[in-house]
């Protein structure tokens, strides 16, 4: 039992003030800003999965772009359900790294060559590694990291996309795709739905987004996962409503038959996706919501 004594009490306040006064002169702790880790790794089956943040950045007035064909009260109830603001969004931007144990596989190479390979390097690659790179599709946010100061950013990789894809795009002339894709075309192989990229991985189509849009199927010891590119891009906007018109979406009703279609099979086989635009780290499951969807973030599963 501890005894106060008149000593002790007015030794205690004499020392009141010398600590307050040491707390004053402590500087602060610096306020760091938002942020998170630029990689995320897990197993499946065999191979190791990484998904990695290239960019992120708000864009206002997200009706705009999701939601184009519903009202403004119909897209406010259901961001307000999301606990989701209506004047803004944050975009993601996800390549994905398969290490197959025989290859390393990239998948898409984001807005720059500079955004990827610094996180590519935070996750323990280097742009040297990869054997074989994979283009979803040839929006500028996929294929703007191809090509670096006129060079292939992936020197030693040979590169997969679709076929109608390229096709789509091979008299378009966008700028983007002339100075990133049309360099490789020579190094690049042309594939159809159902085309092994490698052992283990399997396109599949998903025509809408843009004209020859592929999805990617990775299966390794007993386990499967979806690298959904831009089926779906947003988790709320564009998943949890299928029907809702997208702004990117080249042919939107055949859009949202592709997102309806890949939803319902990712619900019925409890299937984990990558999403390139979900929210990161990109990695979730898919429920069926009545008429729609709803996108579970991933937590441990993939980890046990």
């Amino acid at each position: 039992m501890i005894k106060l004594t008149r000593r002790t009490a007015l030794a205690g306040a004499a020392a009141l003030p010398l600590a307050a006064a040491a707390t004053q002169t402590r500087a602060a702790a610096p306020m760091m800003g938002a942020g998170s880790a630029p990689y995320n790794r897990f197993k499946l089956g065999d191979f190791e999965v990484t998904t990695i943040l290239a960019g992120s950045r708000a864009v206002p007035d997200p009706q705009t772009i999701f939601g184009m064909n519903v009202s403004a009260e119909d897209f406010k109830n259901a961001s307000d359900a999301a606990h989701l603001p209506i004047d803004q969004a944050q975009f993601f931007f996800t390549p994905t790294i398969v290490n197959t144990g025989a290859e390393l596989v990239l998948f898409d190479t984001g807005l720059s060559a500079e955004g990827t390979t610094v996180a590519l390097a935070a996750a323990g690659y280097t742009p040297d590694m990869v054997d074989v790179v994979v283009i979803t599709h040839m929006h500028g946010d996929h294929i703007g990291g191809l090509m670096h100061d006129g060079a292939p950013t992936y020197p030693n990789a040979r590169y997969v996309t679709g076929s109608v894809e390229f096709e789509a795009w091979d008299m378009s002339g966008n700028e983007t795709f002339e100075a990133q894709m049309r360099p490789l075309a020579e190094q690049t192989s042309f594939i159809e739905g159902g085309a092994d990229v490698t052992g283990g991985v399997t396109a599949m189509e998903a025509f809408g987004h843009t004209p020859g849009h592929m999805t990617y199927l990775l299966e390794s010891g007993g386990k499967q996962l979806l690298i959904g590119a831009d089926f779906a891009n947003h988790y709320v906007w564009s998943l949890a409503h299928p029907d809702w018109e997208v702004k990117f979406d080249r042919d939107k009703e055949m859009a949202a038959q592709t997102r309806r279609k890949l939803l319902d099979m990712l619900a019925s086989e409890q299937m984990p996706m990558i999403g390139y635009h979900m929210p990161w780290p990109a990695v979730g499951y898919v429920e069926t919501r009545g008429d729609g969807f709803h996108y579970v973030p991933h937590s441990y599963q993939l980890m046990l």
